[in-house]
């Protein structure tokens, strides 16, 4: 597996490998976006407390999930980065930081959106969101450390450091309604064996939360493979590349 895995620890080579992922997850983004978005908005029986307001439910639960577990890759990373001294783990750090912020951010426009008509306010400091919101603080801190600094060899070992400190928020975001007083509503989907949630609006979601994971992975390998163009800029297979030689 190793000996596998060993090529792609060059530039070129994951260059090539995510390029032929990329119109899989794009593919599979769209189909799983269409198919969970009709059903769900179209189709599921409104909720018997919320009305149709639950339906945000589609957009919010997924950003959500996928705000974490964009920071799990980038913990993953920055361990690799960090331990192995693979350059190319510390710019999937750099490359999912961005991600992350952007589905951290949807989550916390669209869970004000929701909370609105629920508790009667766009902004309650409930531990579920706060810890959301510090969840986002802490990728903009890596997003402008990363940039802060000319050498990106050093640039990533930092944002590694960070990323790997901030691991401590993500049990505290996942826990949070258990461990306080909170507003915001516990574990409603992965109580199989006992869901909290009617099947006809489960599957929808089950169907969203695959296509925003598409998305994420698809947005990542996008920005990844910049990454790697922008650091590698002068190798001779980025300018046979760029001049139509190579792909």
């Amino acid at each position: 597996m190793w000996k596998w895995l060993h090529p792609y620890a060059k530039a070129q080579k994951s260059y090539q490998l995510s390029g032929k992922l990329l119109p899989w997850f794009v593919g599979l983004t769209t189909t799983t976006s269409i198919i969970g978005l009709v059903w769900g908005l179209l189709f599921a029986p409104p909720d018997y407390q919320q009305g149709d307001s639950f339906r945000i439910i589609y957009i919010h639960v997924p950003a959500a999930m996928m705000a974490m577990a964009a920071y799990v890759m980038m913990a993953i990373g920055a361990f690799i980065a960090l331990v192995w001294q693979i350059r190319l783990a510390a710019m999937s750090v750099a490359a999912t930081a961005p991600v992350g912020a952007v589905f951290t951010f949807i989550a916390l426009v669209t869970g004000a959106a929701w909370g609105k008509p629920m508790w009667g306010a766009w902004w309650v400091w409930d531990a579920r969101l706060t810890s959301e919101l510090i969840l986002l603080f802490i990728y903009m801190g890596i997003i402008g450390l990363y940039n802060a600094f000319s050498d990106k060899v050093l640039a990533g070992r930092a944002a590694s450091i960070l990323t790997l400190v901030g691991v401590i928020n993500l049990p505290i975001i996942h826990y949070s309604v258990v461990w306080w007083s909170t507003l915001h509503q516990g574990a409603t989907i992965i109580k199989f064996g006992k869901p909290l949630i009617a099947p006809e609006m489960l599957w929808p979601l089950l169907i969203m939360i695959v296509a925003f994971g598409a998305f994420l992975c698809a947005l990542t390998l996008m920005r990844f493979r910049n990454e790697i163009l922008i650091r590698e800029s002068h190798r001779p297979w980025v300018c046979a590349l760029v001049t139509g030689g190579d792909k």
